[in-house]
């Protein structure tokens, strides 16, 4: 008997035909137009950025030119603290002295302003490294670096060299309050003094080379802490 539904009454299967749907498109191409804008800017902002990066360090790095004597102060605002170059990798000087950076404070009390002892940063850092396999560059090298900065751009009687030393004083300041907040022994910090011990490195056991390790100072003028100083916690 023939069916009538109009289905084939062989019985048997027929061949299944795969349709094949096109892949989507990937990267940019497979975002919606207004997100290709987006990331096209995007992409075209990092670039320029990278090439004032690559252009700033080059001229830093670079021989004195032309460009250079005109933008020098753009170039130093641009490259201090952060992409300051060092080359010590290939010319190695090894320390031959070790030098601990020292703070100590003016806070507000109920009897009038108090001046605490001095407190070694570099021993904290120190500490903090010792025993650590995997310390941070920061922890190495932050304050030590901060200053390498202020020494090396200030004379042996703490006057600034231009811009670069003004911003050293900041930026040390800066790391100090970072270290202590804005109270020390529950009062306000009103100001704080920094200075460097310094202890030359003792001769080896087999030498018969005299050296003195006794310290020797050097003290920076008392800074008054502004708000600049702060960070948005110990500000509020």
């Amino acid at each position: 008997m023939d069916s009538d539904d109009g289905r084939d009454s062989g019985g048997g299967d027929g061949p299944v035909t795969a349709v094949e749907v096109p892949a989507a498109p990937g990267g940019m191409a497979g975002l919606s137009f207004p997100y290709q804008i987006v990331a096209a800017v995007a992409l075209a902002a990092f670039a320029v950025l990278a090439c004032v990066q690559l252009a700033m360090v080059f001229l830093y790095v670079a021989p004195s030119n032309t460009l250079t004597k005109q933008h020098g102060a753009a170039v130093d605002e641009w490259v201090y603290p952060e992409f300051e170059q060092n080359w010590k990798l290939f010319a190695p000087n090894p320390l031959q002295q070790n030098v601990s950076v020292q703070v100590r404070t003016e806070s507000a009390g109920p009897d009038g302003p108090r001046t605490s002892a001095w407190r070694d940063l570099s021993a904290e850092d120190g500490r903090a490294i010792r025993g650590n396999l995997l310390p941070s560059h920061v922890q190495q090298n932050e304050l030590r670096r901060a200053w390498d900065f202020y020494v090396g751009s200030h004379d042996d009687k703490n006057r600034a060299n231009g811009l670069r030393g003004t911003l050293s004083e900041k930026y040390v300041r800066r790391l100090v309050m970072l270290r202590l907040g804005g109270r020390n022994d529950g009062g306000t910090i009103l100001r704080i003094q920094v200075r460097s011990e310094t202890r030359a490195v003792a001769a080896p056991e087999w030498s018969d080379e005299k050296i003195s390790t006794g310290p020797s100072y050097r003290v920076l003028p008392w800074w008054k802490v502004t708000a600049d100083d702060l960070s948005e916690e110990a500000g509020q």
